[in-house]
């Protein structure tokens, strides 16, 4: 008896191709709110209860209770918020900009029920202050909760390939 070939649904294609979409305006839009230091705008891509992780080692699991670059849900990174825009934050005096640039976005993972994503994607960000550039590199693992407005960031990793490297100063704002 011969086997039936299985058909792949066109249409299940054809979303995945939208969600990709969907998903990599979003990952822009977000490098365009830290790029244009509209710091309200980048929290708000975030869930009520999302979080913010840049692990201190690749090998860590979790930022809950060990040492990470940063571990911020929205009340710290809301406390963030108020520091960089504070008429006193002498640190924030020195001229300074960030271009993010973002690509090799793929969708690791999607729950056909709820719509939540895991995807990972690349990233450069380069840092322009005091007359020097830096440069940090890396990936993002953003987990994705679908809202009635689109989808928001429940967390969002953030693995620089620079992260352990020596610096003048830290940094400033979100990666």
């Amino acid at each position: 008896m011969a086997k039936k070939k299985s058909r792949k649904d066109p249409s299940a294609s054809l979303r995945t191709g939208d969600t990709l979409r969907d998903v990599e305006q979003l990952l822009y839009r977000q490098a365009e709110c830290l790029d244009g230091k509209r710091w309200q705008d980048f929290i708000d891509l975030f869930t009520e209860d999302g979080t913010y992780w840049m692990p201190a080692a690749p090998e860590q699991t979790t930022g809950d209770g060990v040492p990470s670059i940063f571990w911020e849900d929205r009340d710290l990174m809301a406390v963030r918020l108020k520091r960089l825009t504070h008429p006193r934050a002498w640190s924030q005096k020195t001229a300074w900009g960030t271009n993010h640039v973002v690509g090799n976005v793929t969708i690791e993972n999607e729950d056909a029920r709820s719509g939540d994503l895991i995807v990972r994607s690349r990233f450069h960000m380069m840092e322009f202050r005091n007359d020097a550039t830096r440069h940090f590199a890396g990936s993002y693992v953003h987990h994705l909760k679908k809202t009635k407005h689109g989808h928001r960031i429940k967390l969002q990793r953030v693995d620089m390939v620079n992260g352990q490297g020596l610096y003048e100063y830290v940094l400033q704002a979100w990666v």
